[in-house]
């Protein structure tokens, strides 16, 4: 038994919707990489150059995505019967690891300038200007992909939109920065910039949390809001060892359940069938069921007992 739900429209609408909101902010994130670090280079403000660089690298993890994104569209095929949808989470542990890089590249530039000195960045209206628009677009792109994200249940998105979240962070640090190098303290300059990398590392942690749960297949959705679902199904007695796993978009479901054993093969089967379909249509994230079927006894009511007061417990 089993039931898989197929809804290639809504599949297509959801991969061209995420790749829409990629395409637009990695056009963004160029044209404000670009802007910080032509003005960082011209003024002399490491912690300008080494925030140019981050978002330079929040375009590539575009980049990334939208190659991801590409992979994890393609069917299910006879090598890959549950489909490719894992090379969306494969695109947003590498956006982790962009991250990883950028705080390597904002630290490290950081504690140059503390070693070695250097002159005083060149701190005008301009610079002020530049980082002020520049982190008003990086808020507006980091809440409309979360958003987006959320909504589409996309692991890419919700990545990128913390990459993008931690560009923020930079920026506003710069921005603190460069006002007080303007007061008369050129060492805050690079001492913001090695304080945002710490910041950057944060949310790389974060985007790795994500894909491991997905990688390491652990649980998707609690195992009461499945049986609440499944008991409420005419002829079901019982429900245990319920066991979701996969993305936060695409979850698979496996459980037993239990009927009355005076009952036949066929009327069971046609129980179990429901059940799936119920489970599918119930939770919109989830995209194949299979169901167990029992028939209930003692033995069988003890597992459904322990299988309630673990989800009490929970």
């Amino acid at each position: 038994m089993g039931y898989t739900r197929v809804d290639t429209e809504m599949s297509s609408v959801r991969i061209s919707r995420i790749r829409r909101v990629l395409i637009v902010i990695l056009v963004l994130n160029l044209a404000v990489a670009f802007a910080k670090l032509a003005w960082g280079v011209i003024s002399g403000s490491v912690s300008m150059q080494a925030d140019g660089f981050h978002s330079l690298f929040d375009g590539t993890s575009n980049v990334v995505g939208l190659v991801g994104l590409y992979l994890a569209s393609r069917p299910a095929d006879h090598d890959h019967p549950y489909g490719h949808g894992k090379y969306e989470t494969y695109a947003s542990a590498a956006i982790g690891a962009m991250l990883i890089l950028a705080a390597y590249n904002v630290g490290s530039s950081a504690i140059r300038r503390l070693m070695d000195g250097g002159a005083s960045p060149d701190v005008t209206a301009v610079s002020f200007a530049v980082m002020i628009l520049t982190l008003m677009v990086n808020v507006g792109i980091t809440l409309y992909e979360r958003r987006v994200g959320a909504e589409l249940r996309s692991e890419i998105l919700i990545a990128d939109a913390s990459h993008t979240a931690s560009d923020v962070l930079v920026s506003g640090g710069v921005l603190a920065g460069l006002l007080v190098v303007k007061l008369g303290f050129p060492i805050a300059d690079p001492l913001i910039a090695l304080g945002v990398a710490g910041a950057i590392t944060f949310s790389a942690w974060r985007v790795f949390g994500q894909a491991s749960a997905t990688l390491t297949d652990s649980a998707r959705i609690p195992s009461s809001e499945i049986c609440d679902i499944v008991l409420a199904v005419d002829g079901v007695l019982g429900c245990h060892h319920i066991r979701t796993r996969g993305s936060a978009s695409e979850v698979y479901v496996d459980m037993h359940i239990q009927v009355d054993p005076a009952r036949s093969v066929e009327s069971g089967h046609e129980i179990s069938e429901n059940v799936e379909r119920a489970v599918c249509v119930g939770l919109g994230n989830v995209v194949d069921v299979i169901v167990h079927l029992e028939p209930l006894d003692d033995y069988q009511s003890e597992k459904t007992a322990e299988e309630i007061d673990a989800g009490l417990a929970d």
